[in-house]
C-alpha cells in the first residue's frame, strides 16, 4: 500500500544536473512513487544566479539562501549537485544534522572527505549516496559496494574521464596533435573552456579514490592517488602504441598487492594492446575494468558524464534512499576495515615503453643496456633506426618498479651518448 504523504526533496544547484533532476522528478513523478511507495515532492531547489532562465524549474520552488533550505527540518533527503568542497561539505553536513539523508555527485568532495561525510552520516542515522560521482550513468560504485561485496577485488581499471578518451581517440584515429585535438573537443562541448581538471587528471584522481576505497575497503583519498595528465603525450607516442598493437588511453587504476598488504592507486597515460576491451572504447565514453577473486574480469560501460546520464544516477541513488526512509534503515556505509595502506608509486611495478634519442654510432646500444641490467631492469625488446650522426632507441621493458625505471632513466641522461628521453609511457592490460 501506498504512502500518500509525500517525502520531500530539497536539490542543491540546478545547472545542467539539477535541471535534468528537475525533468525527470517531475515527468516520471508517478513512475517514481511507485517505485518508492510514496510520493516525492521537490520541496526546493537552492541556485546562486536567481535570475537565469531556467526551463521546466518552478520559479516558486527558486531560493539563494541553501543553508535554509536544509534547516527546514521537514526536508526528507537533500540532492547535492553544486560540486566543489565548499560550500557543498558544510550544507551537506547541516542536513545529515537536519534529519536528511544525501545523494551527492560530488566527486572532489568524496574524495577529499568521505569519511568524514560518512561519519557525519552514520551519527544521525542517515545515508549518503554517491553514485552519480564516479561514470555518470554506469552503474559502479552500487556494484562494487553491495553486488560485490562478497567477494574479493583485486583490480580496477578504467577509462574515467570522457574528455580525455575523446581526446587521445581524435589523436589515435586521425593522427591529431594534442592541441588539435583539444580544439575539437572544446568545440563540441567535451571540454570546458578551462580543461585542467580533466586533462591535468584531477578528475579522474577523484573517482580513482572513490573506486579504490570502495573496492578495497580502505580509506583511499585524493591526496594518495597519484596523477599525470595527458598533455605531454605527442602523436609519437600514439605512432609507436599503434606499431605496438596497443593505444593510448588515460587509466585509472586501483590494485591490490599481490601480497594482500597493502593497495595502490593512480592516473595516469599508458599503452594498453589492442585486444583489451578497454581499447575499443571510443569517443567519450567511460568504461571500468573490474577483476574479482570469483567473480573473474566484469566491465562496465556507458556515458560517463552529460546532463542526463548523471541525473540518472542521482534519480537511482534518490529511489534507494527514499525507500530506506520508507522502511526505518539505512543503506551501506563506509566500510574500511582492512585499513590497507596506499603505496606510493615507486612501488608500482608495470612495463614501460622508453624512446631514447641517442648518437648513431656503434656501442650506444650496449651502453644503454648495460645501464638497465645495472638497475635491475630487464628489457624485452628494442627498436632502432637512425642516419646522420643521429638514432633513436625503442625499448620495451619486462615488469619493473616505477623507482627502479625512475633511477636507471637518470642514470641514460649523465651519458654523453643520450641526447634526450623523448617520451616515457607504461604498458598496462597484458
Amino acid at each position: 500500500m501506498m504512502r500518500t504523504r509525500p517525502l520531500k526533496v530539497a536539490l542543491l544547484g540546478c545547472g545542467v544536473v539539477g535541471s535534468e533532476v528537475t525533468r525527470i522528478m517531475t515527468t516520471h513523478a508517478d513512475d517514481l512513487a511507485a517505485r518508492i511507495g510514496a510520493p516525492v515532492e521537490l520541496a526546493g531547489i537552492a541556485v546562486r544566479r536567481p535570475d537565469r532562465v531556467r526551463e521546466g524549474v518552478p520559479a516558486e520552488l527558486v531560493t539563494t539562501d541553501a543553508t535554509a533550505l536544509v534547516k527546514r527540518g521537514d526536508i526528507d533527503v537533500v540532492i547535492e549537485v553544486i560540486g566543489g568542497i565548499e560550500p557543498a561539505r558544510t550544507l551537506i553536513t547541516t542536513a545529515f544534522e537536519h534529519g536528511a539523508s544525501v545523494v551527492s555527485a560530488n566527486k572532489a568532495l568524496v574524495a577529499a572527505d568521505g569519511a568524514a561525510l560518512h561519519a557525519a552520516a552514520e551519527a544521525k542515522g542517515a545515508d549518503l549516496y554517491y553514485e552519480a560521482a564516479v561514470a555518470g550513468a554506469i552503474p559502479l560504485v552500487r556494484p562494487l559496494r553491495e553486488s560485490l561485496a562478497g567477494d574479493k577485488v583485486n583490480r580496477v581499471l578504467g577509462i574515467v574521464n570522457g574528455t580525455t578518451n575523446f581526446i587521445l581517440d581524435k589523436m589515435d584515429s586521425t593522427g591529431a596533435g594534442y592541441s588539435e585535438a583539444l580544439d575539437e573537443a572544446t568545440a563540441l562541448g567535451y571540454a570546458e573552456a578551462d580543461p585542467t581538471a580533466d586533462v591535468e587528471g584531477f578528475d579522474a584522481a577523484a573517482k580513482a579514490a572513490i573506486l579504490a576505497g570502495i573496492a578495497f575497503h580502505t580509506r583511499v583519498t585524493i591526496d594518495d592517488v597519484h596523477r599525470e595528465g595527458l598533455t605531454e603525450v605527442t602523436a609519437s607516442d600514439i605512432a609507436s602504441a599503434k606499431r605496438m598493437g596497443c593505444t593510448v588511453k588515460l587509466l585509472a587504476i586501483c590494485e591490490r598487492a599481490e601480497d594482500g598488504a597493502s593497495v595502490t592507486a593512480r592516473v595516469h597515460p599508458a599503452m594498453i594492446p589492442l585486444t583489451h576491451p578497454l581499447a575499443s572504447v571510443r569517443e567519450a565514453y567511460n568504461a571500468v575494468f573490474v577483476e574479482a577473486e570469483a567473480a573473474g574480469q566484469l566491465m562496465f560501460y556507458g556515458p560517463g558524464a552529460g546532463g542526463a546520464p548523471t541525473a540518472s544516477a542521482v534519480l537511482g541513488d534518490l529511489v534507494a534512499v527514499c525507500r530506506n526512509k520508507l522502511a526505518g534503515a539505512t543503506g551501506p556505509g563506509e566500510s574500511a576495515y582492512t585499513r590497507l595502506p596506499v603505496s606510493p608509486m615507486g612501488a608500482v611495478v608495470t612495463r614501460y615503453h622508453i624512446s631514447l634519442d641517442v648518437a648513431d654510432k656503434p656501442g650506444v646500444l650496449a651502453q644503454v643496456a648495460n645501464i638497465f641490467a645495472d638497475h635491475g631492469v630487464s628489457i624485452d625488446t628494442v627498436r632502432q633506426s637512425g642516419k646522420d650522426g643521429e638514432a633513436s632507441l625503442v625499448i620495451v621493458t619486462h615488469r619493473a618498479a616505477d623507482a627502479a625505471l625512475s633511477s636507471t632513466v637518470g642514470a641514460l641522461r649523465e651519458l654523453d651518448t643520450v641526447r634526450g628521453v623523448a617520451s616515457i609511457m607504461r604498458v598496462e592490460g597484458e
